[in-house]
């Protein structure tokens, strides 16, 4: 929950404030927004194996020192350099790293309940998607929109360090059948960084990997245009995120048992097939009831996908380098939500509504779903194979 500071939702809703105070258009923003975030996908590969090395309980703390001092400095900054620090900031620290800690330390500690691990752990995000963006709406109306990022970083020294010394006391360590040593991926054994990137397979998933963060940012962040857009106002459009987090904590848990059950494989052409359908949704709403069900079904895939991105890279390739295997994978999916405000934000600049962009949007996620079909078959063929010798 920690990480909503750093996640597009959340800062979404600044945009209008950050446009004004900084004098920028929505293509401008979006640029700043897309390279401060490329530039922490970049840093989390070269970090991201310390979720390997650093103990949880050493590690979590020092990232949310770094992301409360980031919340400071977008109450505080006053020009673009100090801007571009401060998203860079809270994109590395909470959209990145603290994702990728959670994710990897859950995959390690369990095996045969990873999948149901895995989606009770996300339930941070639908909470902080449920309950922030009402409550921050209504803050910044009463103390302004750089008073709220102050009170975030408030939040974060006062509230959620201490929770996390508190809850990581005592570390944990993995057991089991396998005495600890973690559990093995394809061909019975653990795969090195360099391995899996040598490996087609991982390619054949990155266009999995990009889309549910590339949609999701982007559905985010063009929040405010779309209500200056089709005539509506924040407030109405709020119960549109508690609809998105109900259906990503459902599914979520859905998603757990099914994978745990059949494994996350077989889920993989059906992951994007309800945010297909939201975006088509999207341009014809014409209330915020449209918006919200376009949401739902965009949470669908939300609470999917977050399960199958913490149990399929662990099945496929062990636990005992996950960090660094899963920093990549986490990097793929913090650039897919750096170049979506970007692109999107320059065909809004050039006439092109966000709504309807939803369009392209939607042929994309049903196309992919069917080339998933192979993929799917081919990971399962792969699964069935023994070690070379």
């Amino acid at each position: 929950m920690g990480s909503s500071f750093g996640q597009t939702y959340f800062i979404s809703l600044f945009a209008g404030e950050i446009r004004t105070a900084y004098r920028l258009t929505d293509g401008q923003w979006g640029g700043i927004y897309t390279l401060a975030t490329i530039s922490s996908a970049v840093l989390l590969i070269v970090f991201g194996g310390r979720a390997d090395t650093v103990p949880l309980s050493r590690l979590a703390p020092i990232v949310a020192i770094m992301l409360a001092g980031a919340a400071m400095l977008m109450a505080l900054g006053q020009n673009l350099w100090t801007l571009l620090i401060a998203v860079f900031l809270l994109r590395f620290c909470g959209q990145g790293m603290m994702t990728h800690m959670k994710a990897t330390a859950m995959a390690r500690w369990f095996v045969a309940t990873r999948g149901r691990a895995m989606a009770i752990t996300n339930l941070g995000y639908p909470i902080g998607e449920a309950l922030l963006p009402a409550v921050t709406v209504g803050i910044i109306a009463w103390i302004g929109w750089r008073g709220t990022w102050g009170l975030a970083a408030g939040l974060i020294v006062l509230a959620l360090i201490p929770a996390l010394l508190w809850l990581l006391a005592q570390d944990r360590s993995p057991t089991g059948l396998d005495g600890g040593r973690g559990a093995p991926g394809l061909q019975g054994r653990h795969w090195t960084r360099s391995e899996v990137l040598r490996h087609p397979l991982f390619y054949a998933l990155v266009p999995l990997l990009l889309t549910p963060g590339f949609i999701g940012t982007v559905i985010f962040f063009h929040a405010v245009h779309v209500a200056e857009v089709k005539g509506w106002s924040l407030p109405a459009m709020a119960p549109s995120y508690a609809a998105y987090a109900a259906a990503s904590v459902g599914m979520g848990f859905v998603a757990g048992f099914l994978s745990d059950r059949f494994g996350p494989v077989r889920l993989l052409p059906i992951v994007l097939i309800p945010e297909g359908i939201g975006m088509f949704l999207m341009a014809p709403a014409e209330t915020p009831v449209g918006w919200s069900v376009a949401l739902f079904l965009v949470g669908v895939t939300n609470g999917i996908s977050a399960t199958i991105a913490g149990t399929l890279l662990p099945g496929l390739f062990g636990t005992n380098h996950l960090g660094s295997v899963r920093s990549i994978a986490t990097a793929i999916m913090v650039f897919s939500t750096a170049i979506g405000p970007g692109i999107t934000g320059w065909f809004i600049d050039r006439g092109v509504s966000f709504p309807d962009q939803g369009v392209a949007m939607g042929l994309w996620c049903f196309a992919l779903s069917l080339a998933l079909i192979p993929v799917m078959m081919w990971t399962q063929r792969l699964q069935r194979e023994r070690a070379p010798g």
